[in-house]
């Protein structure tokens, strides 16, 4: 009985750990079609709001290593990759992050909108939608 009410005590508290965890800090993006690690977002508070800017990039295999975004259609083409915000004023809603055409996807310069709330897990889900249409990433805490 004591080992039953010790492990509901400890999930209990590893719960509520993960829920109070601040969604800043640096993040690793994962391909989605290869699992690797792509790169490494920052992301950070300023008025309330939320961004994320790219901090590094990794070679990916067989395919050369973007340094600017060419794609980019807005004020952002032209610029370097690193340094890069794709994330941008994300309003808190509830457990979550959001707002319209709030993520960049630098490797085809479109703007989608943004969704954004940790799992259970610790991971960050980054959603990016158009109207019902979405995918969603899972990202992993850099320490």
């Amino acid at each position: 009985m004591i080992k039953y009410l010790i492990t509901i005590t400890s999930l209990l508290f590893f719960s509520i750990a993960v829920k109070g965890q601040s969604i800043e800090g640096n993040w690793k993006t994962i391909d989605d079609s290869t699992g690797k690690a792509k790169s490494i977002v920052e992301i950070y508070s300023q008025k309330d709001k939320l961004y994320g800017r790219i901090i590094e990039v990794f070679k990916q295999p067989n395919k050369p290593l973007k340094t600017i975004c060419t794609a980019c259609n807005d004020h952002r083409k032209g610029e370097k990759i690193v340094g890069l915000e794709i994330i941008t004023a994300l309003q808190k809603e509830d457990q979550n992050w959001a707002n319209d055409e709030a993520i960049l996807d630098p490797e085809n310069g479109k703007l989608y909108d943004c969704k954004v709330w940790l799992e259970d897990n610790g991971t960050l889900a980054v959603r990016g939608y158009i109207g019902f249409l979405y995918r969603t990433q899972y990202w992993i805490r850099v320490q």
